[in-house]
């Protein structure tokens, strides 16, 4: 593991100094690279899945682990989009002239080198490799034992495209042993590693937070709400539940719970359980939610909320259900509940929609919108590292800025302090 964070700091450097030219060419190579081998990748992709279903994974999990043409298509379209994106580094911002006539600024540089610890998802490892290269950032990729085969394929692409546009190929490594031993050693790195970034499971960034000697952002679990104010467009709200819950269900920014305002919930909550049954879903209803539904005709779909369902990240076919009195209680729920991820409110009341906005403290906070918009694609950045819920030094999805720190540059004129 040191020769490899030696390799990628040396990488690191010659990165910092490609010409914005010189990256974008990656990512288009990258993409070219992934279209002529779709047949590959899928045969690979297929190994792990049935590896995967061997092993017992969950239906969340395989689904995270799974490539189709589409999902590839939607990759390569990705890499496009980031090989558009203009640049961060070099940029210069904050300039000033003080009073003495130093000239200030601040210049965007890249971090230097990542290491990103992530499981199923293949999609990542090009994700995570295009904004490092867009970025000047070298990165060490920690897949999971469950995608290795799909890893190997994409990795070998990734570090063909560099060596074809004259970078070193050692800016993206990937550590092919699936020994969790090896997560350990990369964390006590850090005389090569300036960023660890774990994409997994809370036991994963629990172990990385406790043991890790490099700064570590975490993020990527989402127990997500939306509520469902009593001035709320029922028929529009109907339509942004079942995206929120339907579109892609085993991924972080589905909707795990909808709170229901007292107001509205007898006329509400049957036509949602009604309208989301049929697409398989089951319930989990609190006291009050639970009595409006007994008479329902999905009624084997619906249990009484048990006393951790409100905080769990479901990754599958199951809603949380629960009535609020007021938006003050809605909002204490979430500040109880969530974990700073996508929270949401479906109203037609603009001062509620502002307190909302105000007083729930998550990443993502939304009016009227699907929680499934917090998605570095989808926010206007190409791609993401990750989503982030913490506050430093990033919060949300990660794309290119938040990939970069920056430096001071001070201009003088053979200034002395006195």
């Amino acid at each position: 593991m040191i020769p490899m964070g030696q390799r990628a700091r040396v990488a690191s450097r010659i990165l910092a100094r490609a010409s914005a030219e010189q990256k974008t060419a990656v990512m288009l190579s990258m993409a070219d690279k992934i279209s002529a081998e779709i047949d590959q990748i899928l045969s690979s992709n297929r190994e792990d899945l049935k590896k995967g279903i061997e092993a017992g994974l969950s239906e969340s999990l395989l689904d995270r682990l799974a490539l189709n043409v589409p999902r590839l298509e939607g990759i390569i379209a990705d890499l496009r989009n980031v090989a558009r994106l203009p640049d961060p580094v070099g940029e210069n911002f904050d300039e000033a002239i003080l009073p003495n006539g130093l000239r200030v600024s601040k210049r965007r540089v890249p971090l230097g080198v990542l290491a990103v610890i992530y499981e199923a998802r293949p999609n990542v490892t090009i994700d995570v490799a295009a904004l490092a290269i867009k970025t000047g950032n070298a990165v060490i990729l920690k897949g999971g034992t469950e995608t290795i085969n799909t890893n190997r394929e994409l990795v070998k692409m990734i570090r063909s495209a560099l060596l074809e546009c004259n970078l070193p190929a050692d800016a993206v490594q990937f550590v092919d042993d699936p020994d969790r031993a090896r997560v350990g050693e990369l964390l006590e790195m850090h005389q090569y590693i300036d960023m660890v970034i774990p994409r997994g499971g809370a036991g994963l960034h629990q172990y990385c937070r406790e043991n890790s000697s490099i700064p570590v952002i975490t993020g990527g679990i989402g127990i997500c709400h939306l509520f469902v104010d009593e001035s709320a467009d029922l028929e529009a709200a109907l339509e942004v539940i079942q995206n929120a819950k339907l579109q892609r269900p085993t991924v972080c920014n589905a909707l795990d719970t909808t709170l229901i305002h007292q107001a509205i919930a007898r006329e509400f909550i049957p036509r949602l359980v009604e309208c989301l049954a049929e697409h398989g879903v089951t319930f989990r209803a609190d006291e009050t939610a639970l009595e409006l539904l007994q008479n329902h005709p999905t009624g084997t779909r619906i249990l009484p909320a048990g006393p951790n369902d409100f905080d769990t990240e479901w990754l599958s076919l199951i809603l949380g259900l629960k009535v609020v009195q007021n938006l003050d209680e809605a909002i204490e729920h979430i500040s109880i509940h969530s974990t700073g991820h996508s929270d949401g409110i479906l109203t037609e009341d603009e001062p509620n929609a502002r307190r909302f906005i105000d007083e729930v403290d998550s990443a993502a906070v939304y009016v009227n919108a699907s929680t499934r918009f917090t998605d570095g694609g989808q926010l206007g950045l190409g791609a993401e590292v990750a989503i982030s819920t913490q506050r430093l030094h990033a919060r949300g999805p990660m794309g290119l800025r938040e990939l970069t720190t920056y430096k001071w540059v001070i201009r003088g004129e053979n200034h002395i302090r006195v």
